[in-house]
């Protein structure tokens, strides 16, 4: 088992938190020498300073009890009023779980907040654990359930906030210790031995709960646009488009430099392969927007690949975007991405390109697609992508808002009401935060908006965004006792801050190439334990108990492999 005082953790059961790391040092140095010669010099350096990153991961949650009268609300974190359920006030309004349900899904009664981040959940030992919604006992830990019948069932859902720093997560257990309790007669008769029967009794499942609903989502039919910046900005080192220096390999080819669009590249090809490897029933197509060309009447727009089953298709138009892009923005007028008429090179001069980024012109587009060729019946998103300020109509020309746009989108009427996924790469945050939505939802939907401060983590993004896609992903489907060993197990059960890449999180290594940290960012992640007691279960499990620790480790992603700690047995 691991020794869990040899590494940093948050405990559940224990109301510890971690510290942020602090200043380590303050260095200064000055070098000059006055004298009377003819010549002289001073040169200072003055108030150097060496400052630690922080790694901070913060954890909320929502824990549920059904005990024969459907699920109650047992304890959450933050619970601003201590009812058990998930709420916090922030700037005088009042925001709670069951504010935010999700329509689609008849199961779910709401979703952790959205709203929480790193500036605003509270220390975990402030935590309210609640009480038995059965026996009224203050609950002094995250479980205490003491009154447990054969047919009740209950529910966590973690969700996971790493702040500051990319780094690993792992979920673990510890102190994991079942006990047959005072020995009934009717419990000697089938279990004379009175061993402790519960953690094999309780059926368990631990799982990414991707929307953060307390409810496991199988896949459910769904017909996608991937709408995407193709502006200069994206490419060309001129406008911002160079994101590093360091080499990338994309579909095969390895470029010497890595821009925004081969991150894009990257990772919207993740996307189409993770849904072809779960067999999603999906319909899967591509928009474009850039500026005006020499035309200013006409936006540089259009739809790249309509939609299509064949996911192949899509994959194949998703490769080699560099010269789509510059197709667009360098070829000759009227553009299309793929004759190789323009410059991919990123470093080209790049005065001739078309200015502006028509982002609403690009919504409109793909919503025409869905309208056209989507399936009647079947969910509807649009997932946007752009870096840049959207030209939405107030110059010379008058082409669609952006927001207008994505209002239209969402609406009900006249086209497919659809859900607007929209992801800002450090270009304009509140337009793209505005235009974010459910279908017949009004926009500036948090759940909906991605925002992106360094574009490494455009792959990840579209990561997560197919794994809410997909069915939910699995992690374990077991008892409560072999999951908690699993938990227990030296540094516990390696999380994947990707869901999209091909990892095994109960078999591969922790340092697989596959696994990915969780970006630093304060974005949420959500991790579900659910659990239920069978109603066949006999006498044998009659007074036992089963407790245990959970928490959750992390260590920084620079300079550490995601191994992880060495353990101790």
């Amino acid at each position: 088992m691991t020794d869990n005082d040899d590494i940093d953790t948050i405990g559940l059961s224990r109301r510890t938190v971690l510290a942020g790391l602090g200043a380590v040092g303050v260095a200064s140095a000055g070098a000059g020498l006055g004298t009377t010669a003819y010549f002289n010099d001073t040169e200072s350096f003055d108030g150097n300073t060496l400052t630690a990153g922080q790694l901070d991961l913060l954890v909320d949650w929502q824990q549920t009890y059904d005990f024969g009268e459907g699920n109650q609300f047992v304890s959450a974190h933050p619970d601003h009023d201590g009812d058990g359920e998930q709420s916090i006030e922030i700037d005088g309004e009042v925001f709670t779980y069951s504010d935010f349900p999700d329509e689609d899904d008849p199961d779910s009664n709401g979703a952790n907040l959205r709203v929480l981040d790193c500036e605003t959940i509270p220390p975990l030992e402030e935590a309210d654990f609640g009480t038995d919604p059965v026996t009224g006992e203050e609950m002094e830990t995250l479980v205490r359930l003491t009154d447990v019948k054969p047919g009740d069932s209950g529910e966590i859902t973690f969700s996971l906030h790493l702040c500051d720093n990319p780094g690993y997560i792992w979920m673990q257990a510890s102190d994991v210790n079942g006990d047959g309790g005072t020995a009934t007669e009717p419990e000697q008769i089938v279990d004379p031995d009175n061993l402790g029967d519960l953690g094999d009794a309780i059926e368990a499942r631990l799982w990414y709960d991707e929307d953060c609903d307390n409810v496991y989502d199988g896949a459910e039919p769904v017909d996608i646009m991937l709408t995407l910046d193709f502006s200069g900005s994206m490419l060309y080192e001129q406008y911002g488009g160079l994101v590093s220096e360091d080499d990338v390999t994309v579909g095969g080819t390895t470029y010497a430099e890595t821009t925004k669009i081969d991150l894009v590249e990257l990772g919207t090809r993740q996307f189409v392969s993770y849904l072809q490897s779960q067999g999603s029933d999906v319909q899967v197509g591509v928009a474009y927007f850039d500026g005006e060309g020499s035309d200013d009447s006409v936006p540089r727009t259009g739809v790249l690949q309509g939609l299509t089953s064949d996911l192949s298709v899509v994959d194949a138009q998703l490769t080699d975007l560099r010269q789509k892009l510059a197709d667009v923005v360098t070829g000759p007028s009227p553009s299309t991405p793929g004759d190789g008429d323009g410059d991919p090179d990123p470093f080209a001069n790049a005065n001739g390109i078309a200015t502006g980024t028509y982002i609403g012109e690009g919504v409109d587009d793909a919503q025409a697609e869905l309208d056209a060729n989507g399936r009647s019946g079947v969910e509807y998103r649009n997932i946007v992508l752009s870096d840049g300020e959207s030209f939405n109509g107030d110059g010379s020309t008058s082409f669609s808002s952006p927001t207008g746009a994505a209002a239209d989108a969402r609406a009900a009427s006249p086209n497919p009401a659809t859900n607007v996924y929209t992801i800002n790469v450090d270009g304009s945050a509140s337009t793209l935060q505005a235009m974010a939505g459910a279908a017949g939802g009004s926009g500036g939907d948090p759940a909906f908006f991605n925002d992106v401060s360094d574009p490494l983590n455009i792959p990840t993004v579209f990561g997560n965004l197919a794994a809410q896609t997909a069915q939910e992903k699995v992690i374990m489907d077991d008892s409560l006792g072999n999951v908690l060993a699993a938990l227990a197990d030296g540094n516990g059960v390696p999380l994947d801050g990707n869901r999209s890449t091909p990892y095994d999180e109960r078999n591969d290594p922790a340092d697989d190439p596959d696994r990915e940290a969780f970006r630093g960012d304060g974005v949420m992640h959500c991790v579900a334990l659910e659990w239920e007691l069978p109603l066949e279960v006999g006498n044998e499990i009659q007074g036992d108990t089963l407790a245990f620790d959970l928490g959750f480790y992390t260590e920084q992603a620079r300079h550490n492999d995601g191994a992880g700690p060495s353990v101790s047995a």
